[in-house]
């Protein structure tokens, strides 16, 4: 969100002008087939706030609720850009759906696949007009340290790569994109290479292969223009 709001000017005027809040883990229903799936981040026109009781959150609020920390000049941006509330879910504009691979990825392919698929159906099933982002984080370290895994017990699962995070990557990659309304598909697509350990070292980023390179359609500023111009052409007479 932080990052869209800078890329898109027309975004922002609506920010200002109150025109669009967010919502967090909303309930889409898919109109055609009823079936319905929380997702994870929606921008939308503020719905009406009849019997509600809390208050509503700020990104700001959140940013420091969760401890994200910002460089100086991230600060700095941040702060000159508008104020965008936590609202009532009206009509939705963007519905983003994130997913994370960050070990077993023979077996998280199918189920990313699945469940990123899934998501912008019903996104669009929906509200056509809606835009479905797709994010998913990869981990490419050679091992991960799992709180779930039991059958390890302290010692970490071994991974196979750059092999593993190119299986998980590949099966991201086959999800269908859209270019127009009449399509099916997400409106944009994002996948981020990380290597974590899990053991509190810091994580790092992942720039060389086989992370999305820079101008290529998953890579992470792709997606954030191509919704940024989806955002400036769908939605300029709100």
């Amino acid at each position: 969100m932080f990052d869209l709001m800078q890329t898109s000017g027309l975004l922002r005027s609506h920010v200002e002008t109150n025109k669009v809040a967010f919502g967090i883990n909303h309930k889409m229903v898919d109109f055609v087939n009823n079936k319905f799936k929380n997702l994870d981040l929606v921008l939308c026109r503020p719905g009406t706030s009849a019997g509600r009781k809390r208050k509503s959150y700020t990104l700001a609020s959140l940013a420091q609720e969760w401890g994200i920390e910002l460089t100086v000049d991230e600060q700095n941006r941040f702060e000159a850009l508008p104020v965008i509330t936590e609202a009532p879910v009206g009509q939705v504009l963007v519905a983003l759906e994130a997913k994370a691979c960050m070990t077993e990825h023979s077996k998280a392919g199918p189920r990313l696949y699945d469940e990123l698929n899934s998501s912008h159906q019903i996104v669009h099933g929906a509200t056509n007009q809606a835009l479905a982002v797709g994010f998913c984080m990869v981990n490419a370290a050679d091992k991960f340290y799992s709180p779930t895994n039991r059958h390890n017990g302290p010692d970490a699962n071994v991974h196979k790569q750059p092999y593993a995070a190119q299986k998980a990557i590949e099966a991201v990659s086959r999800l269908p994109r859209r270019s127009g309304s009449n399509d099916r598909g997400y409106d944009g697509l994002g996948i981020v290479v990380v290597e974590l350990l899990n053991d509190g070292t810091p994580v790092k980023l992942v720039t060389g292969a086989p992370a999305p390179q820079v101008g290529g359609i998953f890579h992470y500023d792709s997606m954030l223009h191509r919704v940024a111009h989806e955002y400036d052409t769908n939605f300029k007479n709100i």
